[in-house]
């Protein structure tokens, strides 16, 4: 794990942006739900937010679903995969577009919960630069999953030195100096949460419980599961 170095608390700046983004894949049934939960956790918060969605190739209406909401809400922002080109291009993407002071990454089956934004945020004003999730637990994982996320994690403490958290998430919040850094990278097959642990900044972890998906289905099949875990062990 990234050693944790403790900072005095950050002052808020008037007028600091939080950057929300949130690749999606076929999501079409998710998307208005996540607005909704999403929306009263932004306006109770002192920050000027955008919140931008990547469709990663969507054919299910996805993106016709992100354009009705920013005829809503002036803060969504959208951007449109050709085709699927997989989670973590279009977490770069988010990434590469996102102009905030800090930038929180989150997927949009509502696994990720919303409600945890707060405290993500929080951590940061204490002077954290990275605030990770870490999953205490998935209502609907199988032992399979749970199986072979286990041999992952345990073949990439053993082989690599670059410090990968067991059981993290993509929902996390970085500070503007961290993007900066990844966005300078030229890896083409990312492995983002080993490039996180790579590039170094005083992190802490946050705890939390993934939900079950309320619509739709897992888009990481066995097959883009492996993909997934070759690129880590062999990237790093």
């Amino acid at each position: 794990m990234t050693p944790i170095v403790k900072k005095k608390p950050s002052a808020q700046k008037k007028g600091q942006m939080i950057s929300i983004a949130i690749p999606v894949y076929n999501e079409v049934e998710n998307i208005p739900m996540l607005y909704d939960q999403l929306k009263p956790v932004l306006q109770k918060l002192p920050f000027v937010f955008e919140v931008i969605f990547v469709d990663d190739g969507s054919d299910d209406g996805t993106y016709a679903a992100i354009q009705r909401l920013q005829q809503q809400d002036r803060r969504i922002k959208a951007i449109s995969f050709s085709r699927n080109f997989g989670h973590q291009a279009a977490l770069t993407a988010g990434l590469q577009h996102a102009t905030g002071d800090a930038v929180i990454t989150m997927d949009g089956d509502l696994q990720h919960p919303p409600s945890l934004i707060p405290t993500l945020i929080e951590k940061w004003q204490e002077g954290y630069q990275i605030v990770f999730t870490v999953r205490e637990s998935t209502a609907d994982e199988s032992f399979f999953k749970k199986l072979t996320s286990k041999l992952f994690y345990r073949i990439m403490a053993s082989s690599s030195k670059t410090p990968v958290q067991p059981f993290g998430a993509d929902f996390r919040l970085l500070d503007r100096k961290v993007v900066a850094n990844l966005n300078r990278l030229e890896e083409h097959d990312r492995f983002l949460r080993g490039l996180i642990g790579w590039v170094g900044f005083s992190s802490i972890g946050v705890p939390f419980t993934a939900e079950a998906r309320t619509a739709g289905t897992s888009k990481y099949s066995t097959r883009k599961m492996i993909k997934f875990a070759f690129d880590g062990i062999l990237s790093f």
